[in-house]
């Protein structure tokens, strides 16, 4: 499924909301930079968007992790959404990254700390809009979307294979 395309200055009626429980990323992420990224990635950006993006350390996001998911050990993005039918409505969220996990996946695959957390709340902000990758085809999909929307950001597709 192609993106629609859009003016990155389209209206769009976005709250969002940042929470910084691990300081490390709050001088590194400006908020219109934040904002500017869930914009691109919202799908349907005249029906609006509810989102909060926290930035956690390992021991909370392994606690969201187990708690929410049965899964003991921290990832580097959870997504809780709340909307109903994110086709007709507003797409409301919680964004959680784990900041300890995403450090260590840029260092392992070569990115910057700040384009793998543009690229993880791409990944948040489309499952907050109904996408997974639990299936070969949707995987596909959702990795085409990320990339188009990543391009639109000017960041380098994340599906590329890096080798330092």
């Amino acid at each position: 499924m192609a993106l629609p395309r859009r003016k990155m200055s389209e209206k769009c009626n976005l709250t969002l909301t940042l929470q910084f429980p691990d300081k490390r990323f709050q001088k590194l992420l400006s908020k219109k930079m934040l904002k500017r990224v869930v914009q691109a990635a919202l799908l349907s950006p005249t029906l609006g968007a509810e989102i909060t993006l926290r930035f956690v350390t390992a021991e909370e996001g392994r606690a969201l992790n187990r708690n929410y998911r049965g899964k003991d050990y921290a990832t580097n993005v959870l997504t809780f959404s709340y909307s109903e039918d994110s086709a007709k409505s507003a797409t409301r969220a919680d964004i959680v990254l784990c900041t300890d996990v995403l450090l260590q996946e840029a260092v392992e695959q070569n990115k910057s700390v700040v384009d793998h957390t543009i690229h993880l709340i791409v990944h948040g902000m489309l499952h907050a809009q109904g996408y997974d990758h639990m299936q070969e085809e949707d995987a596909i999909e959702m990795e085409s979307l990320e990339t188009e929307i990543l391009a639109v950001l000017h960041v380098k597709n994340p599906h590329e294979v890096h080798v330092r």
